[in-house]
């Protein structure tokens, strides 16, 4: 049975509709969480639970205008909202208190104001609000029906560019507003081909700005744009120079910019530029083989700090912008970091540090009077783990496995994580597989980690199929157009490695994954059904056809440069045949499928589509939907309710416990 197109997909929500009136049905969350032919979770798995979804972290999102305290994003209630921290260790005081979450944050540089984004339902539509801490009142900016982020102070902290979608909700345009004027906004870089742009940084003066043009994972730019006479001219990547190039900051002279660059090399590194047409890329780490992910500047542009995704593990540098010299920061936990930022007075180098045994949390290493001296780290939050004993925790190793194709006359070399339970195998797996598809699998904390293995007693194994980053620009276009289903092949080069593996039960294996994972969980299903026991599809594409007809206007074509054109006649044959939808028959392993109401990145009809198809074969299928939540669930009380069903699927179709 096919479904295509947009008749398709309607004839599939009314195939979902009909077949939903017959599978049991309940509610919860005051109607918000509908789920169909799910069990009722019993209340040891409740109990069991109830620590390890009691687990929060900490994430660093900027610093007091005085430097005497940062701003943190943390959940006390049911989503995340914006706290201040004041001193290593301190209370956690909330600014924000809203039903949901918090997204980006943005300090007013010389001011006490706060920039941040809420949507609402997980329709990722943000709105831009400005928060007065004194009196804690926060207005909306926005029109409160756009698309909008990216949001970026100039020096003063008296304008602010951002991405919006306002003008036509399609087009990613990157305006500027006077936050006490929103009615002053103006589009300062039209964007009418289908790529995406954004603000990187405001020079010293206010009138130029450093904007990012996104067209896919191995294709970015750079533009300066003149705010006085409107002109928009590109200094790094383009068509006759495919590369990612992004925008890090103005140097101090304001005549040249940072930049992290692919330019003439497999993997991204960090690099300057003149800001001018034309001019050659100065790389500065061109002697480390790894991706830079992220570099920030002090406000004096006196020190620079860059992190390096080194397979998957997080190292710090920093780095004198003058004589181009950097030191690597040796007292970093292994582990990952998230979001970086100096100071107002550069003294102070804030960032999140998330370890394989420990959730995101802020710490601060101070640095000393020259640009490569550090000095000790400090934590400044210490994130309730649900009163579990940590020491207990279980940490990934790092192994590849060889897969179907080679490099060099030898196997590919598939890296992956592998996390443990105690005792002795074999053990049951769960394949754990990262969306995005331009995404990696790290040694992130994951309570949910935790939780499998010592619950279910089960190995989780966390591949970095081909087409996932941070292994150079060659291995991410592996999966690309025609050849999306060579990443499914590593997965079943991934079941042959389990069978090798005395400690692991190859026939007791179930795929998880979410989004593009989704996907990947449904297409494993189909090529691997009789060496799985279980399958969790979150958010996932079950229909490529399907999925870029009905996602935003916003990214369509961006998701097109990835998956391939649909309108092209040969590419939308390739993707029927690929698409897991129009392969249901070859579907025999029970699924698990979780989807939002309001994702707008994967519509619900591509949940409920498959749902129907799978149900008219007589699969097993549980189904659920959160009518409050978009791509993935943000909301506690709808994540506590899926994890434990996750865990009751799991415990009776791999493990094989009632």
């Amino acid at each position: 049975m096919k479904y295509a197109g947009a008749a398709g997909a309607l004839l599939a929500m009314l195939a979902a509709g009909a077949i939903a009136a017959s599978a049991t049905r309940t509610e919860a969350n005051n109607g918000n969480l509908v789920m169909e032919d799910v069990p009722p979770i019993p209340a040891n798995i409740v109990d069991d639970l109830v620590r390890y979804q009691n687990v929060r972290s900490a994430s660093f999102e900027g610093w007091k205008e005085d430097g005497s305290g940062v701003l943190i994003r943390t959940r006390f209630a049911d989503v995340d909202q914006l706290h201040r921290v004041d001193a290593p260790g301190g209370a956690r005081r909330q600014l924000t208190y809203y039903g949901e979450p918090v997204g980006s944050v943005a300090s007013q540089p010389k001011g006490d104001k706060i920039l941040f984004t809420r949507d609402a339902g997980g329709s990722e539509f943000a709105q831009i609000f400005v928060l007065d801490p004194a009196t804690g009142g926060a207005t909306m900016l926005t029109d409160g029906e756009s698309r909008n982020g990216a949001v970026v102070w100039d020096r003063e902290g008296r304008r602010m560019a951002y991405q919006s979608t306002a003008r036509n909700g399609a087009s990613n345009d990157v305006w500027l507003m006077d936050p006490e004027n929103p009615e002053t906004a103006e589009i300062i870089v039209a964007s009418d081909d289908g790529t995406w742009w954004g603000p990187a940084e405001f020079s010293a003066k206010g009138n130029r700005l450093l904007a990012t043009n996104y067209v896919s994972i191995t294709d970015s730019r750079v533009h300066l744009v003149d705010l006085d006479s409107g002109s928009v001219t590109l200094l790094a990547g383009g068509p006759d120079n495919v590369s990612t190039n992004y925008p890090v900051a103005f140097d101090d002279g304001n005549d040249g910019y940072w930049l992290i660059t692919s330019q003439g090399s497999e993997f991204q590194r960090l690099a300057w530029q003149p800001a001018e047409p034309g001019a050659d890329v100065e790389v500065v780490t061109g002697d480390i083989e790894w991706d830079v992910s992220g570099a920030v500047i002090s406000r004096d542009r006196k020190r620079m700090a860059f992190a390096v995704n080194e397979n998957g593990r997080s190292a710090i540098y920093l780095l004198d912008p003058r004589t181009r010299e950097y030191r690597l920061v040796d007292n970093i936990p292994t582990g990952v970091a998230g979001r970086m930022e100096f100071s107002p007075d550069g003294q102070k180098l804030a960032m999140t540090l998330n370890t394989a045994t420990s959730p995101s949390d802020t710490f601060v290493l101070e640095t000393g009077p020259r640009a490569l001296d550090y000095g000790a780290l400090t934590r400044w939050t210490f994130s309730e783990v649900g009163g579990l004993d940590t020491s207990t925790f279980r940490e990934p190793g790092l192994i590849s496995y060889p897969t179907f194709d080679t490099v060099g006359g030898q196997p590919r070399e598939i890296p992956a994580w592998i996390y443990k339970p105690a005792g002795k195998g074999p053990f049951p797996v769960v394949i754990s597989i990262h969306g995005g598809p331009e995404a990696q699998s790290r040694p992130w904390f994951s309570s949910t980690y935790q939780m499998w293995l010592a619950k279910l007693g089960v190995a989780i194994v966390v591949p970095n199929v081909r087409g996932s980053a941070g292994y150079g620009k060659t291995y991410l276009g592996l999966d690309n157009g025609f050849k999306r289903e060579d990443s499914v092949k590593d997965i079943g080069a991934l079941l042959d490695w389990i069978e090798s593996q005395p400690d692991l039960d190859q026939d007791r294996v179930a795929v998880f994954g979410g989004s593009y994972g989704g996907y990947m969980v449904l297409a494993s299903a189909v090529h691997y059904s009789d060496r799985l026991s279980a399958a969790v599809d979150i958010v996932g594409i079950s229909s490529f056809v399907t999925f870029l007809e009905n996602t935003q206007d916003y990214r369509r074509d961006l998701r097109r440069v990835e998956y391939g054109d649909e309108r092209d006649p040969d590419m939308r044959a390739h993707l029927e045949k690929i698409s897991p939808l129009n392969n249901v028959e070859k579907i025999s392993v029970p699924m698990f499928v979780v989807q939002g109401e309001n994702d707008p990145r994967v519509p619900v009809t591509e949940a409920t589509q498959m749902v129907a198809a799978l149900r008219e074969k007589g699969n097993t299928v549980w189904y659920m939907n959160a009518l409050n939540e978009g791509h993935g669930y943000r909301k506690k009380e709808n994540r506590d309710i899926y994890q434990q069903a996750t865990v009751l699927f799991l415990r009776q179709h791999l493990v094989g416990e009632d």
